[in-house]
Parts: C-alpha cells; sequence; structure tokens
C-alpha cells in the first residue's frame, strides 16, 4: 500500500507539472563507453513555464550531475538518484537548462558482443529510457529529441563502428585527440517532431546498409552485420512493398523524414518501434530456409505500423495499450494479406481466435486494463478492429482512422478519443462495441464465427476439421482430392494430421501425394508427424534432408538417425557442413551426433577423433563469446552428455548474469535441475570461489536449500 500511496503522488505530481511546464526540445551529446558500460552526455533541454510552479523535475535513474544552468546560469538542484528537481533560475515563458551527466545504467541500454562484435543499443518501452538518458517516463511529454552519439576509438585503429539513432543524419566528423591518443567519431541526428522518451533510441555496430526509397520518396534505410550480407534480401524481403502498402490503406503519410530498421544481437523482443528507427532480434536475419521456417515480414509490418499507431499517436496510459498493439497487429496482417493473400489472412486470424478461446477459460482480464495479457493487447485488439471495419465497411473505417490520427498526431489519446471517430463517420454502436470487446474479458463467438466464415477457405478448414472421428475408408476419396487439389496447404496439412496414427501400408499413397506436392510446409508436416519411417519410404523420405527449412532437416535427421543406426554415419556426411539459424542449432545437432556416434562405437578411430572435437565445439558454444540462443542450444546438448565439466558449469552460473531475462530464466531452472543431485550441488559449491561477485551472488542464492 505504501508503494501504491507513493506512485501516486509522484503520477499526480508529474501529470500537474505537464499542465504548468512544457519540454519542447532536447539536444544531447551521448558518449558510451564499452569498457565501463557507461554514459556521458550532454543535455540541453528548452521548455515553457506556462504557470506559477515550485520545482520542476526531469526523471533521471541513478545519473550523476554536473555543471547545471538554467538560462546560461549555474543553479542549485536536488537530485534524489531517481529526478533531477529543479526548484530556481526559471522563469514563466522559454527557458533553458543544461547539464553534463554520467550514468552507469542497470537496464534500457545494453552492452553485447566482443571485440568488433560489440554493440551497444538501447529498448526503452517498459524500461525507461531515463536510465541512460535524463528525460520522462511519462509518455504524455513529447519533446523534440536531437541525439548526437559520440564513439571513442584508438587512434591507429580501424573503424567499423557505425552509430545510429533517430531522425535524420545531419552530421558526422572526426575529433583527434593526440594527447589522449583517441578519435572521436560523432554522428549528429535531428529530429523535426516530438515524441515520447521512450521511443529515443541509439544502436552502435559494425553494421551496413543498403537504402531504398517509398514510393512517397521516404529513405529506407536496411542494417545488417557484413557478414550478412547474402541474407539481406530474405531478411527484408517484401519491406518496399510493405511500407508503400501502409502508408496508402493507412491513408496518412508517413509522419518522419527516414525510416531504418537494424538487427541487433541478444535483443530482449522481436522487435522495438523507436521512432523511425526499428530495432529487432538477430534472429530474424535469414537466409532462404530460414525464411520458410520463420521470417521477419510480421515484425516488419508491426513495428512499422507503429509508427503511426504509437509514435505518432501514443496511448496516455496502460488502460488503452491496444490502441498502439492492436492497431499494429492488424495493419501488420493487412500488410501480409497483401503479400500472401486472403487465405492467409483469414487463415491467421482463425489462428488468433483459437488462442483467444482458449485464454477466455482462464484469462479473466479484459482488453481495456492495463494488467491485460499480451494476447489481449495485441490479438483480440486486432478482432475487435476488423470487427468494426466489418461492420461499417472499410470506406467509413479508413475515413475514421484517418481522422483519428490527424486530431491526435503528436499527442495522446484514449479509447473513446478513436471510437468518437467511428461514430461521426457511422451510426456504429460503440458503447455496446467497447463493453462487449474491450471491457468484458469474454469471448465474443458469434461475431468471431461469422466473420471467420465468410473466407471459403476457413469453411473448407472447418468442414475438414469435423472429419477428424470419421474412419479412414470413409473419406479417403476425400483426403486424396484435396491433396490433389490446388486448396490453400493448411488444408493439405490437416489432411497429413488426420492420417499420422493410420498404418502406413493403407496411407502411403496420400504421404507420396504429400511429398510430390513440393511445398516446404506440407512436407515439413510429413517429417513431423511420420516418427516411424517404413524401408518402402526410407528414399522419399529421405529427401526431407535437402529441403530448404532448417526445421524439416532437423526433424527428418533425427527421425532418420532413431529408424536407420546402420546409417548413422551417412546422415552424420549429409550433416556436417550445416549451420542452421543464428542460434546454430542445426551445428549443434551435428556436433551432439557425432559425440554419441562415436560412444557407441568404440573401435571407430575416426569417429572418436571427430567427436573429441565436436566437444570442444560444444563447450565453446557455451560461452559468453556467443548470443544467447548459441549458449541454450549448447548448454542443452553439452550437459545432457557431461553434466560436470567446470568449464560448462561456470558459463552456466555466467548465464544468470546476463541482461536477456528470458536466458537467465533458463540458466536459473537449469542450475535448479542439476543442483537436485547431491553431487552436481557440491560442484556448484566448489566453483564459488573462482566467481565474479555477481555470478557468486546468484550462485549462492540458488544453492539455499
Amino acid at each position: 500500500m505504501k508503494y501504491l500511496i507513493l506512485f501516486f503522488f509522484s503520477f499526480l505530481s508529474f501529470s500537474q507539472q505537464i499542465s504548468k511546464v512544457d519540454f519542447i526540445k532536447c539536444d544531447a551529446n551521448v558518449q558510451p563507453n564499452f569498457k565501463t558500460k557507461s554514459v556521458y552526455g550532454e543535455i540541453t533541454y528548452e521548455f515553457k513555464v506556462l504557470s506559477e510552479i515550485d520545482s520542476i523535475r526531469i526523471d533521471a535513474k541513478n545519473i550523476d550531475f554536473k555543471e547545471v544552468l538554467i538560462n546560461g546560469k549555474s543553479v542549485n538542484y536536488k537530485n534524489n538518484k531517481k529526478e533531477l528537481i529543479l526548484f530556481e533560475g526559471f522563469k514563466k515563458g522559454k527557458n533553458k537548462v543544461s547539464f553534463t551527466y554520467n550514468a552507469i545504467p542497470k537496464q534500457t541500454i545494453y552492452f553485447t558482443g566482443i571485440d568488433k562484435g560489440q554493440q551497444i543499443w538501447t529498448q526503452g518501452q517498459g524500461k525507461f529510457t531515463s536510465h541512460w538518458l535524463p528525460s520522462f517516463d511519462d509518455v504524455n511529454e513529447k519533446v523534440i529529441f536531437n541525439i548526437s552519439v559520440t564513439i571513442v576509438e584508438e587512434m591507429n585503429a580501424m573503424s567499423k563502428f557505425t552509430a545510429l539513432s533517430n531522425g535524420i543524419l545531419t552530421e558526422k566528423k572526426v575529433a583527434r585527440s593526440w594527447s589522449e591518443g583517441k578519435n572521436y567519431l560523432s554522428y549528429k541526428f535531428k529530429m523535426q517532431r516530438p515524441m515520447s522518451s521512450y521511443l529515443v533510441m541509439i544502436a552502435i555496430g559494425n553494421f551496413l546498409h543498403k537504402t531504398e526509397s517509398s514510393n512517397s520518396g521516404i529513405p529506407l534505410e536496411n542494417y545488417y552485420k557484413p557478414m550478412d550480407e547474402d541474407k539481406y534480401q530474405y531478411t527484408y524481403k517484401d519491406s518496399k512493398t510493405i511500407f508503400d502498402f501502409l502508408e496508402k490503406e493507412i491513408g496518412v503519410k508517413y509522419p518522419w523524414k527516414i525510416y531504418r530498421q537494424v538487427p541487433v544481437e541478444d535483443f530482449l523482443y522481436a522487435g522495438m518501434e523507436n521512432t523511425s528507427a526499428t530495432i529487432f532480434s538477430q534472429d530474424y536475419v535469414v537466409d532462404e530456409s530460414g525464411f520458410n521456417d520463420r521470417n521477419y515480414l510480421n515484425v516488419n509490418a508491426h513495428e512499422l505500423a507503429h509508427q503511426w499507431f504509437g509514435d505518432l499517436v501514443t496511448a496516455k496510459s496502460g488502460k488503452h495499450h491496444w490502441l498502439q498493439e492492436g492497431f499494429a497487429t492488424y495493419y501488420a496482417l493487412l500488410a501480409e494479406r497483401k503479400v500472401f493473400g486472403d487465405d492467409y489472412f483469414y487463415n491467421q486470424l482463425y489462428s488468433y481466435a483459437n488462442r483467444l478461446k482458449v485464454a477466455a477459460k482462464t484469462d479473466t482480464i479484459p482488453v481495456m486494463n492495463e494488467k491485460a495479457s499480451s494476447l489481449s493487447f495485441y490479438q483480440k485488439g486486432a478482432w475487435a478492429l476488423h470487427y468494426i471495419k466489418e461492420s461499417i465497411g472499410e470506406k467509413k473505417f479508413r475515413k475514421a482512422v484517418k481522422n483519428y490520427l490527424k486530431r491526435y498526431q503528436f499527442k495522446n489519446a484514449e479509447t473513446d478519443d478513436f471510437l468518437e471517430e467511428i461514430k461521426k463517420v457511422s451510426d456504429f454502436d460503440t458503447e455496446n462495441f467497447k463493453k462487449v470487446w474491450l471491457e468484458d474479458y469474454k469471448y465474443p463467438a458469434n461475431d468471431i464465427n461469422f466473420l471467420l466464415t465468410k473466407n471459403a477457405y476457413i469453411k473448407d478448414l472447418l468442414k475438414l476439421q469435423q472429419e477428424r472421428k470419421t474412419i479412414l475408408k470413409d473419406k479417403y476419396d476425400l483426403l486424396k482430392t484435396i491433396l490433389e487439389s490446388n486448396g490453400y496447404f493448411p488444408l493439405k496439412i490437416e489432411v497429413i494430421y488426420q492420417i499420422r496414427n493410420e498404418p502406413f501400408e493403407k496411407v502411403s499413397e496420400l504421404y507420396d501425394l504429400a511429398m510430390k506436392s513440393n511445398d516446404v510446409a506440407i512436407r515439413k508436416a510429413v517429417a513431423e508427424t511420420l516418427s516411424k519411417v517404413p524401408v518402402s519410404f526410407k528414399s522419399d523420405y529421405e529427401t526431407l534432408l535437402y529441403d530448404t527449412s532448417y526445421d524439416t532437416k532437423q526433424t527428418s535427421f533425427i527421425t532418420l538417425w532413431k529408424n536407420f543406426p546402420e546409417e548413422q554415419s551417412k546422415y552424420l556426411e549429409i550433416a556436417k557442413d550445416w549451420q542452421g539459424r543464428s542460434d546454430k542449432e542445426l551445428r549443434i545437432l551435428y556436433l551432439t551426433s557425432c559425440i554419441l556416434y562415436a560412444n557407441s562405437h568404440d573401435n571407430d578411430q575416426k569417429a572418436s577423433i571427430i567427436a573429441l572435437k565436436a566437444i570442444d565445439e560444444l563447450k565453446n558454444y557455451t560461452s559468453p563469446s556467443y548470443e544467447s540462443s548459441i549458449r541454450q542450444n549448447a548448454f542443452e546438448s553439452y550437459l545432457s552428455l557431461y553434466p560436470e565439466n567446470d568449464e560448462v558449469l561456470k558459463n552456466l552460473v555466467n548465464a544468470t548474469t546476463h541482461h536477456k531475462w528470458q536466458f537467465t530464466k533458463y540458466a536459473r531452472d537449469k542450475i535448479r535441475e542439476l543442483i537436485k543431485n547431491e553431487k552436481s550441488y557440491l560442484q556448484f559449491e566448489k566453483l564459488l570461489p573462482d566467481l565474479s561477485i555477481e555470478e557468486k551472488n546468484q550462485l549462492q542464492r540458488l544453492l539455499i536449500k
């Protein structure tokens, strides 16, 4: 209760400040230091005092300040390690405050990689930019941010680093300090319009980029690491198409002067819609096979849609978060409809609906609640918009959305503001809509079912699913007809899943048809469902090892390995050059299989030599030199074989200190699992003296019985 009271008064205080003080522009020069994981900065804020106020607050988490000047004069100030509090020197009307600062942030800005693989990047949403840049945690305070980023390098070093931030790059220069023996590379970025502080970003790394241009003339800069040159076309596939579609569909010109996309290692989420510059996970940097398994297209469209819904118009509070995520999800789906067609669009809506139906059985928090689930904000929010559009028609829906964006551009809005625009163009019952879709957690089955069955493919899919309990001989001709048809591929996948438990000899013809389709998704379904491969089908099944799908290769390799142990050496030869996606899952599968093969063939000297090299490589992948996705896969494989290796266990403890919460949770859970064994418990105890303070603290907490 004490915390809630303090939070309330803090929020109230800032709300009162916004009504009395308007921060207009920020000119900041930030200098991150990779070695010390710190940020030095110089900032000038321009602001207007609208009415009398005793003190002015700028959020600043654990930041130290020097040389605080207001209107050019040194002033006293208070730093409570949460805020910079100004209480003298300002006047009604225009003012300027400038200061220098030092921060050692615990979150929001991250320092990853080693040597030339180093990267620095930010993630402000939900984490507060004020940890590295004194700014405003309240999304309702919108400011024009002009950020300069300075990279410090040894003078004789060949620079390979690029700095990125929001807006247009207006200047790039190098200053040399002969006394320090260092170069100062400065990149200056300029914004023309205000935005919330959580949308400020910087990214520093060894990046290349290619620039395209939208139909409206907006430069589209797509970044990538030099080693990923050959993955560019699949990573950014259809990016320009998506941009041009969304700008036309939304009906409001893209609100910024440039759009960048940059992938970074060990990003916390799929992507983040920083104003004019999306950061996304390196996991989405893919080649053709990776594209077929999991591509960036949906995330690409989702983050771009946020440039209007979230960046241009920002929800006033978490209660109205669906105005950002629901819109971004829906417009991303509309963009995918442009690329993949109507059946894909309805298949995704159907998938969303199934997830919502299941969730509604236990999730009682409605969309309009700041504690609502991601599923509610994103998928139910998207469905709510689809319901409105289908109810009032596309023309009226587009007009209402356009009016909403125009009215609240560069401002904040809430749900009723959007619904008011719907009321202006139609007689749609917004109150009933709000009650059913946004304020009630229940699944609106009748509305969703009606809208889904407007699509012929969905009708066919639902009809086919009703055949699941029908015996094979009574539906065989139907299944064969579907596999031979030009129907949408999920129908054929449904056929594969309906025959998976049938004796192979009774459905071999159907499997042959599926394999001959040459459709990656259908063949993947065969790989996933056929756990026992008859000798008669072995040659056909082995062709899956060469599909342009890493998922199919992995599944078929494991199945063949188990079904035909006498052929394992052949399968190892096929897989020896596999790498897979950025998580190296296929490479780790190959290494693990080499070790298992050698363990079961004691007299094979060549296999033993290969296995020893595989053990070393696998062990190396658990080290902090690699991304968390690689390390996690390596831990799973290595510890299943050798759970008592000190070096790997130290690396596992190190993983508990990682910045990515998903990875630290995995590491903690893995240690808890291992220390159930008394021998492993004692082994971890013996590691304590060799650990860093942070690692030691993490392990000691886990070892408490």
